[in-house]
């Protein structure tokens, strides 16, 4: 807790947990940070937190061409 108050400005005193999104474990000699909550809320806004996971996310031999939707997309969903 010493290190974080030293860098950080810092007015609760119990153990931090979360700090800007991150989950933040402590040890006596050591800080843990994680994102895992960060990544799983991000997944379930976008509604894809139960997608199977896969090493590659699309085949590396596709060719990509523009797409042309029939209807437009809501790009503020994926830009947040």
């Amino acid at each position: 807790m010493k290190a974080m108050k030293s860098e950080f400005e810092i007015s609760m005193m119990d153990e931090v947990n979360y700090f800007l999104g991150l989950q933040v474990k402590q040890s006596k000699d050591d800080i843990f940070i994680c994102q895992t909550k960060y990544c799983n809320d991000l997944l379930r806004k976008i509604e894809t937190e139960k997608c199977k996971a896969i090493s590659t996310p699309m085949s590396t031999s596709c060719h990509l061409d523009q797409d042309v939707p029939e209807k437009p997309i809501d790009q503020t969903k994926y830009r947040g």
